[in-house]
């Protein structure tokens, strides 16, 4: 099977345009491709992984990709899917963000002797004249397709600012730099980024004439994939100092029954043949599926060693015993009343709960464990002796784990 129809077989493709003249680039290996991440943060989370595994699948296809770093987009902040503005980032913190973001991407692209790129469309945004980008850029876009554009139609109500409004036209610079500087001719992104491709393939076509060869394509459940990454206790990140790879791991083994085999196929580089065997698991057997997406996924970002030991470590603790790479929270002596703390708060400490409240509610439903014993009542102390030493393991629902030591 080659690269364009796994691509689809997979799940990976929604929209495109020019859909055979698209086949044919990315099967015969010819295609020079980006896509783009902005730097809202120190790490790569979950959300970004799609876009990363399907860089890779491209690449090993023979294609070239272009890891477009937004250290010039990101000053201003995507509106899509957001109800309100992006908070405002200096341009230092951006800068710190980027540097973060490469080395995390060379996990998963290589970029030896010229077989990627990895750029930042800061070096020509920033330069810009914004006089002359009105008249050589803006006179291509029409406001009230902006406007129309689905990205710009869920802030209307509660207020777009001028600075948000802009990021179309920039987004769509950056494929026509792109173009003229490393011959790029396709673009992907998320179904959520459709309108901003399509600005940059047009402005292509408009500016350089209706031969210029652009193309996009959309990532069928990217913008779900964004998603994935947020869980109640926050991001789930490709840094290990943010998200362990126990967690890691631990985030993949929980997914939905109705999800898991979707993740394989789309996340995983496991042949398709060997999934479809799955189509008809049930029961204990979704969670060997579980178990499979879990370890690859985590061997992927973090090293077959570090798989090994969340796997052995997931199953040490479901069979009752410790886990030697559990997440660990360290208390220190303030944390403690008189010596001792309740239940409540060490849940909150630990991580395990965002608020009291939420730990009330986790312990009144019978869902907190602590050294594998039920706790069930909200008033439950532990002595300082109990945090030294090993700590104590507590356990929010049944996969949930934390353990708790007094530093």
């Amino acid at each position: 099977m080659k690269i364009f129809e796994e691509l689809k077989a997979r799940g990976l493709l929604a929209q495109l345009t020019d859909e055979e003249e698209i086949r044919e680039l990315i099967n015969a290996g010819k295609a020079t491709f980006y896509i783009g991440f902005d730097p809202t943060a120190d790490s790569l989370h979950v959300g970004h992984f799609m876009a990363l595994c399907l860089m890779k699948r491209l690449q090993d296809a023979g294609n070239k990709p272009i890891a477009l770093i937004g250290g010039g987009t990101g000053m201003i902040g995507d509106p899509s899917g957001r109800s309100d503005m992006r908070n405002m980032m200096t341009k230092e913190t951006i800068e710190h963000n980027c540097e973060c973001f490469k080395k995390q991407m060379s996990r998963f692209i290589d970029f030896s002797e010229g077989k990627a790129l990895l750029v930042n469309n800061a070096d020509w945004l920033l330069d810009l004249n914004y006089v002359e980008l009105l008249r050589e850029v803006g006179v291509h876009f029409s406001v009230n397709r902006m406007l129309a554009a689905e990205c710009y139609k869920q802030r209307m109500e509660k207020g777009l600012s001028f600075l948000e409004f802009n990021y179309m036209i920039m987004q769509s610079y950056d494929f026509l730099a792109l173009y003229e500087k490393y011959g790029c001719n396709m673009q992907f992104g998320g179904d959520d980024q459709w309108s901003n491709m399509l600005g940059g393939t047009e402005l292509i076509r408009r500016k350089l004439g209706k031969d210029a060869y652009a193309m996009t394509i959309t990532l069928l459940l990217n913008s779900e994939g964004k998603k994935m990454g947020k869980t109640q206790k926050g991001a789930v990140w490709l840094d290990p100092n943010k998200t362990s790879p126990f967690e890691f791991y631990q985030y993949w083994r929980n997914v939905a029954d109705d999800d898991v085999l979707k993740c394989i196929r789309m996340l995983t580089f496991l042949p398709l043949e060997e999934i479809e065997k799955m189509d008809g698991w049930e029961g204990s057997q979704l969670n060997e599926a579980k178990e499979i997406l879990a370890y690859e996924l985590t061997k992927l970002v973090h090293g077959e060693e570090e798989a090994s030991r969340a796997k052995e470590s997931a199953r040490a603790l479901f069979a009752g015993g410790a886990a030697e790479n559990m997440p660990m929270t360290e208390l220190a002596s303030e944390d403690l009343t008189e010596n001792a703390i309740d239940i409540l708060t060490l849940l909150t400490k630990s991580g395990l709960v965002p608020s009291k409240s939420e730990a009330r509610r986790a312990v009144e439903q019978g869902g907190v464990t602590v050294e594998g014993e039920k706790v069930n009542d909200i008033k439950t102390v532990y002595e300082k002796e109990a945090l030294t030493g090993e700590g104590l393991i507590l356990r929010r629902g049944k996969k949930n784990f934390r353990r708790v030591i007094l530093k």
